[in-house]
């Protein structure tokens, strides 16, 4: 995972990237991998670390993004 070392969040923020997370990933094909979920929480990570709070917006982006990813 990427350093998020220098991020803070509030409790409020955190239950937000939470449901963005679980929202996430319950929306992909089953089985998903531990990577996938990886790329995801680094996806809404960084959304919200720039400032986004709505939880759809972050499982939006993190979804796009991982269609973006690279393939292994």
């Amino acid at each position: 995972m990427k350093d998020f070392s220098d991020a803070v969040f509030s409790p409020d923020v955190i239950e937000l990237m939470t449901a963005a997370l679980r929202a996430s990933v319950a929306s992909l094909p089953e089985p998903v991998s531990s990577t996938h979920v990886t790329l995801l929480a680094e996806s809404i990570l960084r959304a919200a670390k720039a400032g986004e709070r709505d939880v759809a917006v972050l499982q939006r982006l993190a979804l796009l993004e991982l269609q973006l990813a690279p393939r292994s």
